[in-house]
């Protein structure tokens, strides 16, 4: 059992897992402070950004460091659901054989799943997928297979559109957070990248951050003690709920977005379930600063991350989502008066 006293222990051991991986990956510290965050309040990401900027890197990294089993599944346009749970062949008999797949070849070891491209997957493979996040477990030969510590990493190419599906909103609200990938602008960072053989290997890079030092089979008890541990206040909590019933009806609290009908803004709001998983991204923010209690300064911090994807535009304004959902997230930051 993991108590209150041993936490800040395990701080340390975060926020030395936290620097090695930005010694492994440049320029991505706001990224891997949000990743280390949702790490530590068991809560699957969504990931977005252009090619070759270090994200399956990144993922390497965190599993490398969490120990555990970490499998990587592509999604093709022609990728089933049975992909995700087994495989069939013939082996040197000429005998047909079946293999589990990505989903249960390592059993209750397996802590991190990454799923490449998943708008390139057809919405049934979306669905199974579903319930491995929701459930930790999934439905295979008749039995259920239980996957206590998954954690499901996925990533959407921004740059190509043909071949791939949108996902709905219920596989989106899934995701504790959308993180944004980006190529580092620093002329010294792409230097590094670019002339120091220490980055052209990935496997050496990623073999050189020590393993186990966040073992992944204790995350779910520390998590669980975390959220006990970190106190919210009346006034914080009544901030909360006024950030989440301004993006049902941002109109009610003065949000303006230029050029926009705020009263047809919008489709839905947040759901209950993605403000509650803000409000367990903010205790462990507060937590990795130092903290027992959360501070209004956590919640804005993670609102964007947390947010965005729940909301859903209408029809006339999904066009111009990728300008308007972060200008809509930035005037109800700035509208609704913190404590």
């Amino acid at each position: 059992m993991i108590t209150e006293a041993q936490l800040p222990d395990w701080r340390d051991k975060a926020l030395k897992f936290e620097q090695q991986i930005n010694q492994t990956v440049l320029g991505l510290q706001p990224a891997v402070r949000n990743i280390l965050i949702a790490v530590f309040a068991r809560g699957h990401v969504l990931l977005e950004g252009n090619v070759g900027v270090g994200k399956t890197t990144l993922l390497r990294a965190i599993a490398q460091g969490l120990g555990g089993d970490y499998q990587r599944i592509e999604g093709t346009i022609d990728l089933m659901p049975a992909d995700l749970i087994y495989y069939t062949y013939l082996n040197n008999d000429g005998r047909p054989c079946v293999d589990p797949g990505p989903l249960l070849k390592q059993g209750d070891r397996l802590a991190t799943f990454f799923f490449n491209e998943i708008n390139r997957a057809r919405p049934q493979v979306h669905s199974l997928l579903l319930r491995a996040m929701a459930e930790r477990s999934i439905n295979a030969f008749n039995r259920d297979y239980q996957l206590p510590h998954i954690q499901v990493f996925a990533d959407r190419n921004r740059v190509e559109k043909e071949e791939t599906f949108e996902l709905p909103a219920a596989a989106k609200d899934r995701f504790m957070m959308e993180i944004n990938i980006d190529t580092p602008k620093e002329p010294e960072i792409l230097d590094e990248l670019m002339f120091n053989p220490r980055f052209h290997d990935t496997d050496q890079l990623v073999a050189g951050i020590a393993s186990d030092i966040i073992p992944y089979y204790q995350l779910n008890e520390l998590a669980d003690t975390l959220q006990r541990s970190v106190q919210t206040s009346p006034k914080l909590r009544a901030y909360a709920l006024a950030l989440w019933q301004a993006t049902q009806d941002p109109n009610a609290y003065g949000v303006k977005v230029a050029d926009v009908d705020m009263t047809t803004l919008l489709s839905t709001g947040a759901s209950p379930r993605g403000m509650s998983y803000l409000i367990r991204a903010a205790k462990i923010r507060a937590w990795l600063q130092g903290r027992d209690h959360v501070l209004p300064e956590d919640i804005q911090a993670l609102f964007p991350v947390c947010m965005t994807h729940r909301l859903f535009l209408q029809p006339i304004y999904a066009y111009r989502k990728e300008q308007l959902l972060p200008e809509l997230i930035d005037a109800i930051l700035r509208q609704v008066a913190a404590p």
